[in-house]
């Protein structure tokens, strides 16, 4: 049974990620002059800090150096963490998105623009234009976050609390201290 690169890479990086605390979303390996680039993107529940990418970098780089699986052609190893195109297709993207806006392309076709409001092991809910809208993963064909620069600070963040409280606390402290 013969397996690519990408598979033996995934097997031997997803328990070093997983022992950080985080998921191995994707792995590749693209050539670079004569080196190559090894591309390790991880995520976790409350996002991944540098601190924690410098840690993966590490276990991962000593994984790689007791394994044989990028041969002996040199490489450089980049850990980072998903970008905001990537597309949203596991149940854990979709959990880690609540508040954003997406944009989900049905396998029957269209187009759906609405916010996360919740995400379980079956679908997704949404909120499309103040009316609730329930899309399961299987009906999806394609879904990414959209980048909003206007959003408004009024609508509540992921985690459900007002944006503009939060910093309206934050202005009477610094007020308080001055």
């Amino acid at each position: 049974m013969s397996t690519t690169q990408k598979d033996r890479l995934r097997e031997l990086l997803e328990p070093v990620a997983a022992s950080s605390g985080a998921d191995l979303e994707d792995v590749s390996v693209s050539p670079a002059g004569k080196r190559r680039v090894l591309r390790v993107v991880v995520d976790a529940d409350k996002g991944v800090d540098l601190d924690a990418v410098a840690t993966i970098s590490r276990a991962v780089s000593e994984a790689l150096d007791a394994s044989d699986v990028m041969g002996s052609m040199p490489y450089v190893l980049e850990v980072t963490t998903p970008g905001v195109d990537r597309p949203l297709t596991a149940e854990r993207h979709w959990r880690r998105s609540i508040g954003r806006l997406v944009e989900a392309v049905p396998a029957d076709g269209g187009k759906v623009v609405g916010r996360i409001v919740h995400a379980d092991a079956d679908g997704v809910d949404l909120d499309v234009d103040g009316k609730p809208r329930r899309l399961a993963y299987a009906e999806i064909a394609k879904a990414t976050v959209q980048v909003e620069f206007n959003r408004k600070t009024d609508e509540p963040v992921a985690d459900g609390t007002d944006a503009d409280a939060d910093a309206d606390d934050e202005d009477d402290d610094m007020n308080e201290e001055a």
